[in-house]
């Protein structure tokens, strides 16, 4: 994932000097790049980040509500709302009337949804070593479990 820097008049490039003061935006821009390809990649495949995301959840837990779903995978619920209803338009989940909370619904991944889910997986691995080719296998997963210990300090999980 190339990324051009300008310089400035002086000759010196400013953004890594900037990124290494302000650790902050250096994450925010690197993110937003990732989510950049991993939406590019999305629309080669034909299933967008969200769907994939809501389905291999489902897959991996089971019927769930559109709030848990949301939660979760901390997609807004307005959004996560589109995302079912696209996913049911295509056969790939049902939503039925959850039995323990009837004011909801439960979320189900069909089997039309596992084939799907199985076709996007597939693709995952070249699109992961494309987007991180920069970083050796040791660094990706310092990388890996300095991300999860932010993410976890930002949830209330353990510090």
């Amino acid at each position: 994932m190339a990324t051009t820097t300008r310089t400035t008049d002086r000759g010196t490039a400013y953004f890594p000097q900037l990124a290494a003061e302000r650790l902050d935006i250096a994450l925010c821009r690197a993110s937003a790049a990732v989510a950049r390809a991993a939406d590019v990649h999305a629309a080669e495949e034909g299933l967008g980040v969200g769907q994939h995301l809501v389905l291999q959840m489902l897959d991996a837990v089971g019927p769930c509500s559109q709030q848990t779903l949301s939660e979760e995978l901390r997609i807004d619920r307005s959004v996560m709302v589109g995302i079912c209803d696209d996913l049911e338009q295509a056969g790939h989940v049902r939503r039925e009337r959850n039995p323990r909370d009837r004011r909801s619904y439960a979320v189900t991944i069909t089997d039309s949804g596992r084939r799907r889910l199985a076709e996007a997986q597939a693709s995952i691995p070249a699109f992961l070593e494309d987007t991180f080719h920069a970083l050796t296998p040791d660094e990706r997963g310092q990388l890996s479990a300095i991300l999860t210990k932010l993410l976890q300090a930002g949830t209330g999980g353990p510090r």
